[in-house]
């Protein structure tokens, strides 16, 4: 079993976790016969919409927590029926970046809604309702990004980045400690008095703060063991199983924007991951 630190290192390879499929591109889809060029591929018309849609949504024309135009307008605006519309705002909706409501039309989505609350935290408890934790910051500062960082947020090594390292506990028991790394350009100005002084999830300050919203995570999962290092954070024997998670958050664009590596005590905690 390995061996866990305080100081989370590269967790290499997946025992188990989820990863987001990556479509095949045009020259992959296109049939191709012997000595002849690939036939090209279109999208469905629906899949052109929300592209639109999409492109609107990451320029900020409708913001966070906003109602976007009903069906019947967009129809009109983009010359297709109200059908192709709505199977476009159905995956939108599938894929959380609008949502529906029952007679009060589609709305942008944010993570200031409560149930986007556990859309990224995927531990919850053996017994109780799921709730969220609170933070304890042990260190915030602004440092040039490893080479491992940069490579996996698509930036220069050296480059600069904000590295945050935090105990999360829920009803006073350490049970996570993550180390999280931000490209320094976008998250500008990102502070330790902010983010103490900020109650809310951290996904809700970086979308109302810092216009970043995260639309998806890549994430990967392992066994470990707690070193003395990470079992006095957690306040368990050293040695204690912990679950050690990587995870890659995207943006609009597929852009990485976060690198968030965390140790998990599950003795209260399990990881749950619906499939559909």
């Amino acid at each position: 079993m390995n061996s866990a630190s305080s100081n989370l290192t590269n967790p290499g390879a997946a025992a188990s976790g989820t990863v987001s499929p990556t479509a095949p591109s045009a020259g992959q889809a296109g049939a191709a016969s012997p000595g002849n060029a690939p036939s090209p591929t279109f999208s469905p018309l629906y899949q052109q919409i929300k592209a639109l849609i999409t492109q609107s949504l990451q320029s900020g024309e409708w913001k966070p927590g906003e109602l976007i135009p009903s069906e019947v307008e967009l129809a009109a605006r983009f010359k297709v029926s109200q059908g192709t519309v709505r199977k476009a705002i159905d995956e939108l909706a599938a894929e959380n970046l609008v949502m529906r409501k029952q007679g009060k039309g589609t709305f942008v989505s944010t993570h200031h809604e409560a149930r986007a609350h556990f859309r990224f935290l995927r531990l919850m408890p053996d017994e109780g309702v799921p709730h969220y934790p609170e933070s304890k910051f042990i260190e915030v500062k602004r440092t040039r990004a490893p080479a491992d960082v940069a490579r996996l947020l698509e930036l220069k090594s050296g480059d600069a980045v904000v590295f945050i390292k935090r105990v999360q506990s829920f009803d006073g028991i350490p049970t996570i400690v993550e180390e999280l790394w931000l490209p320094g350009l976008i998250f500008k100005g990102l502070t330790a008095e902010r983010l103490v002084e900020y109650k809310g999830p951290m996904y809700g300050l970086f979308e109302s703060e810092f216009g970043t919203r995260m639309i998806r995570a890549a994430e990967k999962i392992r066994a470990c063991a707690a070193d003395e290092g990470a079992a006095a954070l957690l306040q368990v024997a050293q040695g204690t199983p912990l679950l050690m998670a990587e995870r890659v958050s995207f943006t609009y664009g597929d852009k990485p924007v976060e690198l968030r590596r965390g140790l998990y005590s599950t003795e209260r905690h399990h990881y749950q991951n619906d499939l559909n």
